[in-house]
């Protein structure tokens, strides 16, 4: 660490778990001259793993750095330790790299996608998620989003056969996907039926809609490499916008094969951390969109590196946003997004009225669009008071299990 004498330095690193009907976990770093920056860390169903990386190993190391040395404080905590990448370290070195970001913007009196080069678009496209157990429900919600001004829906619907399928609900209303208890549910699923299902029912969508709306599904890792081939070729004359998340991607060759048997446009990556898991599946041109997000992934200066290395090679960005990525890690998605040419599309699941208050923002939605606003830094602050009436609750996303009791990917 440089010994040259600064005017302001990190004074207090804090970590903050809320739960205002999700688990949020956010870091707060204020300097000595009384700026806050604020980063999300929150890594869902691990978000005490975060906290604790966070809180024993990393804010002891701040205290005293120049919070001016955003690059320099990555490379530190990312090359400076022996234990490399992975999503609780990757989340951790995120939030601290949203908090000094958003301190730069406090400090120079300028948003943050300004400090990146400033507005590349006047807004940034968004898609949000419409759901239905059967094709009626899934029908009149992908309705109710585009009344809503929405341009680009993500469709899933229920399977034939299944009592659960993720991310759907019976009631056709908006479902919270984390189930609170000490374990996850575990939910019975076959591939063959949703396989039979699935192009049936988003032609039908495609067929209600028109051609104007962008429309997304999401397979949730599921699929064999023949299998994701398969579902593929049944769904290019649908028009999809990406087929996200056929298969775990690990074994980033898997998508050679899959590549080889469909144009539909492929999206892949929203549980990768780093632009290395990246690396392949965007020089070999194996997907459309990369899905990294920017708490997960290192934060604002990681994310861009992602972001440049997928320009070269034609592929867009399209983050991921769910209810669980806060609305600080979706303010720092927005700020790329605005300052980034190969940017695409921001996912926006919403959140319920309480999240906006304990998390209160200048990044806005309007007409299918969202921008992050121009207050300096992120533009989002904390209120602690009201953090702090919501303790934190376990809460877990769902497993599977194939009908013989095996467990499928998720």
């Amino acid at each position: 660490m440089s010994t040259t004498p600064k005017s302001d330095t990190i004074a207090a690193a804090e970590v903050l778990v809320t739960s205002p009907g999700r688990n949020f976990v956010t870091l707060k770093i204020t300097t000595t001259e009384g700026l806050v920056g604020w980063g999300d860390a929150t890594l869902n169903g691990r978000e005490l793993a975060v906290a604790s990386y966070l809180r024993d190993h990393v804010a002891p190391l701040l205290i005293g750095r120049d919070p001016a040395r955003i690059e320099d404080t990555w490379q530190y905590l990312y090359r400076g330790v022996y234990w490399r990448r992975g999503p609780v370290t990757m989340t951790s070195i995120g939030a601290v790299d949203m908090a000094l970001w958003d301190i730069k913007g406090k400090t120079t009196g300028q948003p943050v996608y300004q400090l990146l080069g400033g507005a590349v678009r006047d807004r940034i496209l968004t898609y949000t998620h419409a759901t239905g157990w059967d094709l009626p429900q899934l029908l009149e919600s992908v309705d109710a989003r585009r009344e809503e001004g929405f341009r680009a829906v993500r469709a899933q619907s229920g399977v034939p056969g299944l009592d659960t399928v993720y991310g759907v609900s019976r009631s056709g209303r908006g479902y919270e996907p984390a189930g609170r208890g000490a374990a996850p549910a575990e939910e019975v699923w076959d591939t063959d039926a949703y396989l039979r299902h699935a192009p049936k029912v988003l032609t039908a969508v495609r067929d209600h809609v028109g051609p104007e709306l962008k429309l997304l599904h999401d397979a949730h890792h599921r699929l064999t490499p023949g299998q994701a081939a398969r579902l593929g070729r049944a769904l290019e004359d649908v028009d999809l916008f990406w087929l996200e998340d056929v298969t775990p991607a690990e074994n980033q060759q898997v998508l050679r094969h899959v590549r080889q048997h469909t144009t539909v446009p492929l999206a892949i990556g929203e549980v990768f951390n780093t632009v290395w898991e990246c690396q392949s599946l965007i020089t070999e041109q194996l997907i459309d969109f990369v899905r990294t997000c920017v708490s997960h992934a290192g934060g604002i200066s990681h994310l861009r590196r992602i972001a440049a290395l997928a320009e070269i090679w034609q592929i867009r960005l399209g983050p991921h946003g769910p209810s669980d990525v806060s609305p600080v890690a979706l303010a720092a998605s927005l700020h790329v997004g605005l300052a980034t040419p190969n940017f695409a599309i921001q996912e926006y699941m919403g959140y319920e009225p309480l999240v906006h208050e304990v998390f209160g923002h200048a990044w806005s939605y309007a007409d299918g669009h969202l921008h992050p606003g121009d207050r300096p830094g992120l533009g989002v602050e904390v209120d602690e008071t009201l953090a702090a009436r919501f303790p934190y609750e376990p809460a877990y996303l769902p497993v599977a299990r194939r009908r013989d009791g095996s467990m499928t990917d998720w």
